[in-house]
């Protein structure tokens, strides 16, 4: 359910788009960049309504908080995370390439999450900053290529390098620094976390458990979890 409607300036909610702009053009673009955001509760999420598209609308950007969009498809289910600085159009679900293969699209905010609206408004006026439109456009490419990592790494052997390589990336998109490692606030489940990593539940609740064990992932809540030392590759 939304709720909490207000109006931001957009290149002070996402201050990496700000940095995208050289000062003069911060300047000018900065008065202009006021967007329509709505807060997403924690929770099953349907998009729809308020949220459907209109002629010349970018999408909803993520300033806070994370998404899990969830696709079925012949009783297997992958995940996708996103969060601040993601572009999503959940509008398209119906619309895309493979809409012919029979698949289930659900959405769950994580967290609460808010959403800014970059309706056709917006479209008009970054037009006038190509930077501007070229930073937006980058959250589609990242979106891309995080997804086609996310699909590399359900090749890697071992469920539990697979975890600890995704709790690297997650802390690295979304994690803050404290003195004693990298902490990321996000309710993951052991379900959730087989789905990112396409493993089994039960494989994912032992290696994590061995993880645990081993102080290499530590979880100090139902939505918070620390990585101590230094981040791990696959290789």
């Amino acid at each position: 359910m939304a709720a909490q409607r207000q109006a931001v300036y957009l290149l002070d909610a996402d201050p990496d788009l700000a940095d995208a702009l050289d000062a003069d053009t911060l300047a000018k673009a900065r008065p202009y960049s006021v967007v329509r955001v709505q807060t997403v509760e924690a929770g099953p999420w349907r998009p729809g309504g308020e949220w459907e598209a209109e002629p010349g609308r970018i999408g909803l950007l993520v300033l806070d908080g994370i998404l899990a969009r969830d696709v079925e498809v012949s009783d297997r289910v992958g995940t996708e995370l996103l969060g601040p600085g993601d572009l999503v159009r959940p509008w398209d679900d119906d619309e895309e390439p493979l809409a012919s293969v029979p698949a289930t699209i659900t959405w769950t905010a994580l967290s609460s999450v808010r959403l800014a609206s970059l309706d056709a408004r917006f479209a008009v006026v970054a037009g006038r900053w190509p930077a501007l439109m070229a930073a937006i456009v980058g959250r589609s490419v990242r979106r891309s290529h995080a997804l086609a990592f996310r699909l590399a790494l359900t090749q890697v052997t071992g469920v539990d390098v697979r975890l600890r390589v995704l709790f690297t990336e997650l802390v690295g998109r979304w994690g803050y620094v404290r003195p004693d490692g990298v902490a990321l606030r996000v309710r993951l489940t052991h379900e959730t976390l087989a789905r990112l990593i396409g493993a089994r539940r039960p494989s994912v609740t032992t290696a994590l458990r061995a993880l645990q064990n081993e102080g290499i992932v530590v979880r100090e809540a139902d939505d918070l979890w620390l990585l101590p030392g230094e981040p791990v590759s696959a290789g």
